[in-house]
């Protein structure tokens, strides 16, 4: 296992504003790119325990709980038949993602699986619901296991159903 993704060593620099205002700038460029090619490119995330194994990744269409603006987040997710499941990880950080809460706020979102789009009503799993769900999640992309040792909240695990 790298020193990166050890568990026991969380990234000192992981919480910084610094890491946040990366995490914005290369979701921008993401979204950029996914839209113009209908998630051809940016579709899948290659990076940690996904450059062997890549995983899928959507656009989130959310509105601001503050703002009302529309915003949009690329995030990792599982299919679970018609249903998409996502993790509000934010790679191990102290805090619930922007979306996570906005979901909350608002749970009517869109979500674009590569050139598809679903209108979605977003939930935060039960304790049932994110046991089922978790080690399905595990196998998708085992750094979310590193990722919840990191951090001393539980990761929500936020379930969209179609409209």
């Amino acid at each position: 296992m790298s020193r990166l993704m050890d568990p026991a060593r969380k990234p000192e620099a992981l919480d910084s504003p610094l890491v946040g205002r990366v995490i914005k700038r290369a979701s921008k460029a993401n979204v950029w790119v996914y839209r113009r090619t209908n998630g051809r490119v940016g579709g899948t995330w290659r990076i940690g325990s996904g450059f062997r194994k890549p995983v899928p990744v959507c656009l989130l269409e959310h509105t601001g709980r503050r703002t009302g603006l529309t915003r949009t987040t690329p995030l990792l997710f599982l299919r679970d038949g018609s249903r998409i499941v996502l993790v509000a990880s934010q790679g191990g950080r102290a805090t619930d993602p922007i979306w996570h809460r906005n979901l909350q706020a608002n749970p009517d979102a869109v979500v674009q699986v590569r050139g598809e789009r679903i209108p979605v009503r977003a939930h935060t799993a039960s304790p049932s619901e994110r046991a089922e769900l978790w080690p399905r999640l595990l196998d998708l992309y085992a750094d979310f296991a590193t990722y919840q040792a990191w951090t001393d909240r539980e990761i929500p695990v936020v379930v969209l159903e179609p409209r």
